[in-house]
């Protein structure tokens, strides 16, 4: 009988805080070219000899800030998650980082080794983007290809929208809710404008109007932008959310490209000039709390609303160790190893990381 295994893959975090070790991450993450998808001949020299020495020291303060007696507090969650995983299910849990260690190809090592022949890949990004979801699913391609096994590959899509994650959402910000605020605001992961363009190979839907993201079509299931809305709705529409008490607004710009707008500092800083004092955040990109949600949104962001006027700012932890989030990637995985998956989804995720190849 073939050995199931599932690979759980997140972002990564450096090795410490310390800048040589930050500027190596830097590189490592800079140098996708899924990230930053320019030509290699333009992205190396620019990323390598600028960007990661420059953006080193600070970044290496913002993880300083963040870091714990036992490590980075993302790879930490991961294991976690991994371990409540292996008390529940058949088959071998392992991790994987798309950047820095653990690796990818040391987790789909430790698999092989363990016998497995049929993997199952859960990127922990419930929206698909070409600098985060794609990636993942390409570098794991890449590393099967590398060592040489013999992998049966199937992964999980993108899960912005089952119903199951959206109840783990709101049981995680349950205690939150439950108090009066002025506005809920969701905090999305940002990406580049022309990411979004390139997943609409007809060049005449995405960002043509400002509903194109509630308008039915095909694009939608490689649209970052159209499954943060949907997240976004569907997490409102079960907590009893009113339109007019919350929105969405994109973080982590970098670069001086266009991004998906509104920027979230931006909507931090013009809230208390219109009257929202009280505000909560919630960042559903990220399953985890990491640098981007504990040091950018919650001692950055949280600095600039209260400096602009705000009175109370409460960010809502990422799912972490959630119970109910636990059973989602239960469920994921039993699905898998009760054959229920159909060969073909593997085959069309793949498909899909060929449009920025």
């Amino acid at each position: 009988m073939p050995k199931k295994g599932t690979l759980l893959v997140n972002l990564g975090s450096p090795d410490s805080p310390e800048s040589s070790d930050v500027r190596r991450y830097l590189d490592e993450f800079l140098n996708d070219p899924r990230v930053i998808d320019i030509p290699t001949a333009v992205r190396k020299p620019l990323v390598s000899l600028g960007v990661a020495p420059l953006r080193a020291p600070s970044s290496a303060e913002a993880y300083e800030e963040v870091w714990t007696d036992e490590g980075s507090p993302l790879i930490l969650t991961t294991e976690s998650l991994a371990e409540s995983l292996r008390e529940r299910v058949e088959g071998p849990v392992e991790i994987g980082m798309r950047y820095g260690n653990p690796s990818i190809k040391s987790g789909v090592r430790e698999l092989v080794d363990r016998g497995v022949d049929e993997l199952f890949l859960i990127p922990l990004y419930p929206h698909y983007a070409m600098s985060s979801y794609e990636t993942v699913v390409a570098r794991t391609r890449e590393v099967i290809d590398e060592l040489g096994v013999q992998l049966d590959l199937t992964v999980q899509p993108p899960f912005y929208d089952d119903p199951d994650y959206i109840d783990a959402l709101v049981d995680s910000a349950e205690d939150y809710l439950e108090r009066d605020f002025d506005m809920l605001l969701f905090s999305y992961h940002g990406v580049p404008v022309r990411h979004i363009k390139k997943g609409d190979p007809s060049g005449c839907y995405c960002l043509k109007d400002e509903d194109c993201c509630r308008k039915p079509n095909p694009v939608h299931g490689m649209c970052y932008r159209h499954q943060c809305h949907a997240t976004t709705w569907e997490f409102c529409e079960k907590a009893g959310i009113p339109p007019e008490k919350y929105n969405v607004a994109f973080q982590s710009r970098v670069g001086p490209d266009a991004w998906l707008e509104p920027f979230t500092a931006d909507e931090l800083e013009r809230m208390p000039s219109a009257g929202i004092k009280d505000v909560l955040v919630m960042c559903p990109a990220f399953v985890s709390d990491c640098l981007e949600t504990i040091e950018e949104i919650g001692m950055e962001g949280r600095e600039t609303f209260l400096e602009a006027g705000g009175d109370s700012f409460d960010l809502i932890p990422c799912l972490n160790e959630n119970e109910a989030w636990i059973d989602v990637l239960h469920k994921f995985i039993d699905t898998f190893e009760s054959d229920e998956y159909a060969p073909k989804q593997s085959r069309q995720v793949g498909a899909s990381t060929q449009i920025t190849q």
